[in-house]
Formats: C-alpha cells, structure tokens, sequence
C-alpha cells in the first residue's frame, strides 16, 4: 500500500500501473465508510498477492488530485476507487462495499495467479531472450504455459519463439489449442500463416525457379507468393512483404486478399503486442474514460504500415 500525493501521482500510480493493476481508494479521516472499507482493501490487498497494489489518496491532505478525480468522474461522494491499468483508469465503484463484491470486482480486471505467474514468467522470457539466451527463454515460456494453459498471450510468444528457432512441429503442437481463435485473434491468425508457411518451406520450388516464374510473367501471383511465403518461413520479413505488396499494387482481391492478410499478419508478427484492453464494466460500476493504450511504435513497421496503405488507396 501507498499513499498518493501530488508529487508521486505520475511515478506510484500511474506509471505503477503499467506492471500491475493500482487501485486507488479516495478518503478521508471524517468519513466513516472510508474506515470501514480501508480495511477490507487491505486485507485484499494481501491476500491476492501482488497481483494488484493498493494506493491510498486522502483527500483532505490532497484536495487538488481528489478534486479533479471527482469532477473527470462525476462523483461527489467518498470512498470512490478508481482501477488504473496501463497507465489509465479502466473502472470504480463509490461506497463502502461488501467484500464479495469488491473481490468479483477486482476479478474482472486482476490477472488470476496463474496467469499472473505466467505473465512474469513471459516477461522474464522476453528478457533472456534480448540478452541472447533462447534456451533459458522457451524454457520460461514452456513453464508459463504449464501453469496457465488458457493464457493465449503467453502461448502465443511461446509458438513464435519455437518459430524463430525452426522448431516447427513442436509449434504446431503448441498452437493447436489456440487454432479456432484465428479468426477474433489478430496475432493467433498471424501465427497461423507463419507456421503455414514454415510448414511449407520444405516442399516449396527453389527460389531461382520462382523468380524465373514471375520474370516471365509478371502476374503469376501464385509464384511470387510462394516466394514470399519462403521469405516469411525464413523470418525475412521485409523481404516478404515487398513480395507481397507487387501482388497487392496489381489485384488486390487475389485470393481472397491473401497476400494482404497476410502482410497485415508480418506487420502484427513484427509489432510489440498492444497493451491488454480493459474489460467491459459491469453494470452500475464508476465511468470513466482515459487515454486509449497503444503498443510501442517501430519505424520500419510504421514504413511498410505507409506502403500498404499507399497501395490500397
């Protein structure tokens, strides 16, 4: 637990919530819900375990934060607690509630421990991965998908790490639970086309043979895909894409629009994922609006992001 001023509201709140859900409790030494409540949060606070932090703001000590919380969220009463994730509010309650609802509440937005595990472990993965070492990587990530089997996001990096070291089956049997959610999941979809195209690699005509095919014809799109194709299997990505941007610039509609899709799905493979999205709020919950969460920029993601929009408009 902290106490919020004006001086750590950036770095203890909003910053903090970047690695962990903040729930900030507005109150006062005057208010008696305020004392009925505090403990409660506290209690919970200890029991979940770090998989969200509490932070205290007293408004009377800080009348400026809590008066512009209370006028951005229309609320005139105290306690009120606001969700921060991500840097943003994402849902409140006002009053002093019961315990089970305060917990169904924290449910919808906390990560549950085995996620929350598995979530540190995809994080710590990520930077053994930056410093070189795979194999300490992929052992993180087989871990985090061990405890936590639902958690697409860490399977998810667990699938392309595989990719990356050419270790197609055991991708492809670690993608198989995730499999029918290629069509609501942007980055499962792209992880698909990539293990397709690995998966094909080994069968596919040299490359030679395939430049030959479309200096010939240049509308032999099925040649230039398969080149892009062997150009995706082998993690060259830019190269890919130029391939499938000529097919894009000469008929868009090609198969489906399968070379968009799938230069659409180089660009999400490429991208940093976004940060989660909030999840709906229950009825009656606090209002509250901040801004949306992106995922870090990247200059040649955003360049090749430029080409394919100049070819589509």
């Amino acid at each position: 637990m902290i106490d919020i001023t004006i001086q750590n509201f950036e770095t203890e709140l909003l910053q903090a919530s970047a690695r962990v859900p903040v729930l900030l409790d507005i109150w006062a030494p005057w208010c008696g819900p305020c004392k009925t409540l505090s403990p409660v949060l506290e209690k919970l606070e200890r029991e979940y375990a770090g998989r969200f932090m509490l932070a205290k703001l007293n408004s009377d000590e800080q009348p400026e934060i809590a008066g512009q919380l209370s006028q951005a969220f229309g609320v005139r009463s105290i306690p009120f607690c606001v969700l921060f994730d991500q840097g943003q509010p994402v849902d409140g309650f006002v009053g002093a509630q019961p315990e089970a609802q305060i917990r169904q509440f924290l449910d919808r937005h906390v990560p549950s421990q085995a996620d929350a595990q598995a979530d540190a472990q995809a994080e710590e993965a990520e930077a053994l991965e930056a410093e070189g070492d795979t194999d300490a990587a992929l052992a993180k990530l087989q871990q985090a998908v061990a405890v936590a089997p639902g958690n697409d996001a860490a399977r998810c990096d667990y699938v392309k790490l595989l990719l990356e070291l050419k270790r197609v089956q055991q991708a492809r049997a670690a993608f198989e639970p995730i499999a029918s959610k290629t069509a609501l999941e942007p980055r499962i979809a792209a992880l698909s086309l990539w293990l397709a195209a690995c998966e094909k690699a080994p069968s596919a005509r040299s490359a030679d043979a395939l430049r030959a095919a479309i200096t010939a014809n240049k509308r032999d799109f099925d040649a230039r895909y398969e080149l892009a194709q062997g150009h995706f299997a082998a993690a060259r990505f830019t190269e890919a894409m130029d391939e499938l941007l000529e097919i894009v610039m000469r008929d868009k509609q090609w198969n489906d629009q399968l070379a968009r899709r799938t230069y659409v799905a180089i660009l999400d493979l490429m991208s940093k994922p976004a940060p989660r999205a909030a999840p709906e709020a229950a009825k009656g919950a606090l209002e509250v609006a901040g801004r949306p969460a992106a995922a870090p920029s990247d200059p040649v993601v955003d360049q090749y992001r430029r080409k394919l929009s100049m070819a589509l408009f």
